[in-house]
């Protein structure tokens, strides 16, 4: 019975997390998008949600920062959320502290904040850079941030259906506890 409590209790926090909103403010059209791996380059600003205060930004200094995507070189609120893009693309990441810095103070950021960064892929190495930006229509934005909302909402279900299995699997009548989890 302990377990089925635990299995509820982890279930419900599977549910409740925080997500890193991505706002597309300015949308793209390309033949080639970010994907795990690149060494990207990205202007950005990083604000506090808290107060609005800016604690850096690329812009500043004049210089993007690269770095290779998807390999833990940055925050995790960036390393998944600036994958798909196009060169030109603008996005507003809203990062709960579990993707950004945690617990843990950063320089001028506190610990426990959430960070707003407005970034700006400016470019992919090996990626000829467009002659020009075009910017899609709100039609198609809006179409695949449809597709995004069902993408995310089936693997929640299936994250939830898991989950389940195992609660009801471990409810299997023999009268012992299972509480290996």
């Amino acid at each position: 019975m302990r377990f089925l409590t635990l299995s509820i209790a982890a279930l419900a926090a599977l549910v409740a997390a925080e997500e890193v909103k991505v706002e597309v403010t300015r949308a793209v059209e390309c033949d080639r998008k970010s994907k795990k791996g690149d060494k990207i380059s990205v202007h950005y600003r990083g604000t506090l949600q808290s107060d609005g205060k800016q604690f850096d930004a690329s812009y500043d200094r004049g210089q993007p920062l690269s770095f290779v995507v998807g390999k833990g070189s940055v925050i995790k609120g960036w390393d998944d959320n600036l994958i798909d893009m196009c060169i030109g693309e603008k996005r507003t990441l809203t990062i709960p502290p579990e993707f950004g810095y945690g617990d843990r103070a950063m320089g001028p950021i506190p610990a426990g904040s959430t960070l707003i960064f407005e970034t700006e892929l400016m470019g992919i190495d090996g990626v000829k850079a467009p002659e020009s930006i075009i910017e899609k229509t709100v039609s198609s934005v809006a179409s695949e941030a449809t597709e995004g909302v069902k993408d995310a909402i089936k693997s929640k279900l299936a994250d939830a259906a898991e989950a389940a299995k195992i609660v009801i699997a471990d409810t299997d009548g023999d009268g012992q506890e299972h509480n290996e989890l």
